[in-house]
């Protein structure tokens, strides 16, 4: 979407709420917990939902830019190097033996290695990253589209959301509601810009930015776009994962939609 189209309301909002709290903030955890930029986010939600899905269209694409475009020096955030054991295991075997599991509400679960992933419905893009805290970084990313692998695991009808699972723990809790996850529904699931990703840049994705593959989701907000992917769960509900508001963020006062 054009940077200038009148229906970027989200993106306008977010701008406002960063100006009222101070350009001084950073880290998504400050801003969880500022009452003014989750009060402008939720008044944006419901609108940029469904101007996205009735008047842009669910396929509608995010803008795409040429490659002198790409940012020289793309912001890592977040966790950058997850300390469990498993993941580390991983890195140093460079995920020779990694492998992505597509299962909950499908018919055929998938177990599936960074090649297979490498084999499947592929699309190379280069998208602009907006991330809540107010910078945006733009790169090239190359990956698997879900959509297809979707359908190749064969989505049972009572489906509504996908999870993602991730490697990283941002927060030690007894009862795992620290542990990074994310949902996004089917329709978000299945546009043709929705991959997971596992190059950046022509190059293999890095850990910094969630290697071995992460989820790219180019018509929302950075937080959504889940790095370190090790699961993927289909689900008819989220109510009983992490704190039921369906991600780590959203979790802690972020809005599912973010739409941008």
């Amino acid at each position: 979407m054009s940077e200038r189209t009148p229906i970027s309301t989200r993106r306008g909002l977010l701008g406002a709420a960063l100006g009222a709290t101070g350009a001084g903030l950073a880290g998504c955890d400050r801003l969880a917990t500022s009452p003014a930029v989750n009060e402008r986010l939720s008044a944006a939600e419901g609108l940029t939902f469904h101007v996205q899905r009735l008047l842009l269209g669910r396929q509608a694409l995010a803008r795409e830019y040429p490659a002198s475009a790409i940012s020289p020096d793309f912001r890592a955030n977040g966790t950058v190097n997850p300390d469990n054991e498993d993941y580390q295991r991983h890195v140093t075997t460079g995920f020779k033996d990694w492998r992505l599991e597509i299962g909950g509400l499908v018919e055929r679960p998938l177990l599936l290695s960074l090649d297979d992933l490498r084999q499947a419905p592929a699309r190379t893009q280069i998208t602009r990253h907006d991330c809540v805290e107010g910078w945006s970084c733009i790169g090239k990313w190359r990956g698997a589209r879900l959509g297809p692998l979707l359908d190749r695991a064969g989505v049972k009808p009572q489906a509504r959301y996908v999870a993602f699972f991730c490697a990283d723990t941002l927060e030690l809790t007894l009862d795992g509601t620290g542990d990074y996850y994310e949902t996004i529904d089917l329709a978000d699931a299945h546009h043709p810009q929705t991959l997971l990703a596992y190059e950046m840049n022509d190059a293999p994705l890095p850990v910094a930015h969630g290697a071995p593959v992460r989820l790219r989701l180019e018509r929302q907000l950075g937080y959504k776009m889940a790095k370190y992917v090790m699961r993927i769960e289909l689900i008819d509900s989220f109510a009983n994962f992490g704190r039921g508001k369906g991600g780590y963020w959203e979790d802690r006062g972020y809005q599912w939609y973010a739409g941008i």
